[in-house]
């Protein structure tokens, strides 16, 4: 089974557990006839349109269960089902302002949970290349981290602390950005600030970015004549990556300058180690 067709299912799970009976066997109408009708054919109608991943038609036909029986039960279950159908048609406001809607009226429901998530992982899908500006990738953050907040036991919260990992990745990388951008220009001291924001933040202390960020600390501490903060940062980098690739580059790096790279116990008698990697690892 698709992880698509498992979280549908364990959505119809947790929506319609309040107790439909209903048989939602029946096959979809080819056209929905949004006339008067019974509220449980209309909503075994717009289930049957979302078992066949007909995921537009099925939020119009839950829309229509909530505009003819806006005080059912039926209605509050399809607000929840619109939301969801919509998200994956890839209408995320849609689906955003649909799920928020449900927890605004509905915040001590069963399927809040989903609500919360559902809005996180529209914000998550739509997060740009670091190249782009990410003031979504800080929402999706936002989102996520409110639903480690309000369900910490559950499993979308399991889902979205992988998530939060990501997206503090994602950050770090657009810190990256910026700062190569600074150093291919010679800004020294702005390149610095962006790198040193990398390894000192503890959200950004163990993304991907990290002994990248150190060789490139190296690279513009040397280009400013700061040779011991050259050092202790290939120190650094030499202690928790001694096999990475960017350590490679910066003992080559640091020999082609003629600056000699400090082992790790030199790096303890001098302090560096117990200062800087006690303090970011």
């Amino acid at each position: 089974m698709t992880r698509t067709l498992r979280f549908a299912r364990a959505v119809s799970a947790v929506v319609l557990a309040a107790g439909l009976s209903a048989c939602m066997g029946g096959q979809a109408t080819e056209r929905l006839q949004y006339q008067e009708q019974p509220v449980e054919q209309l909503y075994n109608s717009a289930a049957d349109l979302l078992d066949q991943r007909r995921w537009t038609e099925a939020a119009t036909a839950f829309e229509e269960v909530e505009r003819q029986h806006p005080y059912s039960s039926w209605a509050r279950r399809s607000m929840l089902m619109t939301a969801y159908a919509k998200y994956q048609s890839n209408q995320y406001d849609e689906a955003m302002e649909a799920a928020r809607r449900f927890v605004a009226l509905h915040p001590g429901n069963e399927g809040a949970p989903y609500a919360y998530y559902l809005v996180a992982i529209c914000q998550f899908e739509q997060i740009m290349d670091v190249g782009r500006d990410q003031r979504t990738t800080e929402e999706s953050l936002t989102a996520l981290q409110e639903v480690v907040r309000r369900y910490p036991q559950s499993d979308y919260a399991r889902d979205a602390r992988l998530k939060i990992d990501m997206t503090y990745d994602q950050l770090a990388g657009k810190e990256m950005e910026v700062g190569r951008f600074y150093l291919k220009r010679e800004q020294h001291l702005a390149a610095i600030n962006r790198f040193k924001k990398v390894i000192d933040d503890p959200n950004f202390q163990k993304t991907t970015h990290t002994p990248e960020a150190l060789h490139r600390l190296v690279e513009s501490y040397l280009s400013v004549g700061m040779t011991e903060e050259a050092q202790r940062m290939a120190a650094v980098l030499s202690y928790n990556y001694p096999g990475d690739e960017w350590y490679g580059r910066t003992y080559a790096l640091m020999g082609g300058k003629g600056v000699s790279v400090v082992d790790e116990p030199e790096a303890r008698r001098r302090g560096w180690l117990s200062r800087t990697v006690g303090r970011i690892f």
